[in-house]
């Protein structure tokens, strides 16, 4: 998956640093897409040496490799760099640098979003002790936003709930959605199938998690069994495809870089009794 990144490692405890011509520094436009440079599928970020970096942000260190975000989406980038997409990054390219790039747009978006107080209308100031925005007017402290949503193997038999949403990633999917105030994870599995494919569920249980910075997202999947006669009544809104399919039938997405797409695997190979305690609610 991306965060899978051994032997380098992600540190991403907050520093209250200045960028040097060593360091790297990330460019986002006000699109967010990121300034990279691609060779044979590989992706290079700009270092202080080629580009402005006096009001560089200090975002975490890989592998003791300092990485830093300029603000600015007008900052000029060097020569040979290009803008693209994270979504133009996770299909063509492969390496550490894709969690960097989505790490850094998950904290580019925040810096973004929190530019002004939501309490008063303040303009917020960096924190230097922390990684938090502080508003110098009324006190208020926002830290980083991550939001919670959870990606769902539904299984029934020899078969898995397999989905593709109405819009965006046009690949095969596993029931998602966000969790809601109030509910625990366990309740937004089981909501969500629901909405979304009429499907109740038991046997909820645990399997692993992923951060996801594309969308802000802390990713926690959860295998769990058909309740009942398991007939799909599709939600046309949010899905175009929703069908129960064999575990031989399973295709996977082009690239091992997401939840969703593991899980898919782990069912198709058999493996899921390896890794949840079946019956655990």
């Amino acid at each position: 998956m991306i965060q899978d990144i051994f032997p380098s490692k992600l540190d991403n405890h907050y520093i209250d640093a200045a960028a040097t011509e060593r360091d790297f520094v990330l460019c986002l436009d006000t699109d967010g897409r990121v300034s990279v440079k691609i060779e044979n599928a590989h992706i290079t970020f700009p270092t202080g040496a080629q580009m402005s970096y006096e009001s560089a942000t200090y975002l975490f260190s890989v592998d003791g490799e300092r990485y830093f975000l300029e603000k600015d989406g007008s900052a000029e980038i060097p020569e040979g760099f290009v803008f693209r997409t994270l979504r133009e990054l996770r299909d063509s390219c492969v390496g550490k640098e894709l969690l960097i790039a989505f790490t850094a747009y998950h904290l580019w978006r925040w810096y973004k979003d929190n530019r002004f107080c939501g309490r008063c209308g303040a303009a917020t100031e960096p924190d230097h002790k922390e990684r938090a925005l502080r508003c110098p007017a009324c006190g208020n402290v926002i830290y980083p936003r991550i939001n919670p949503a959870v990606i769902v193997g539904v299984i029934k038999g020899d078969s898995i709930l397999i989905t593709r949403y109405r819009t965006g990633y046009g690949h095969n999917a596993l029931v998602a959605g966000f969790a809601e105030i109030g509910e625990t994870l366990e309740e937004t599995v089981a909501r969500e199938v629901m909405e979304e494919t009429g499907v109740a569920v038991k046997n909820i249980r645990y399997y692993k998690s992923q951060p996801w910075g594309m969308a802000q997202d802390i990713l926690v999947g959860f295998y769990c069994e058909a309740d009942g006669d398991a007939q799909i009544l599709m939600d046309e809104g949010e899905l175009r495809y929703a069908e129960w399919v064999k575990r031989e039938d399973v295709v996977l997405q082009p690239n091992n870089l997401s939840l969703t797409n593991e899980m898919m695997r782990v069912f198709r190979d058999g493996k899921v009794g390896i890794f949840c305690n079946k019956g655990e609610k």
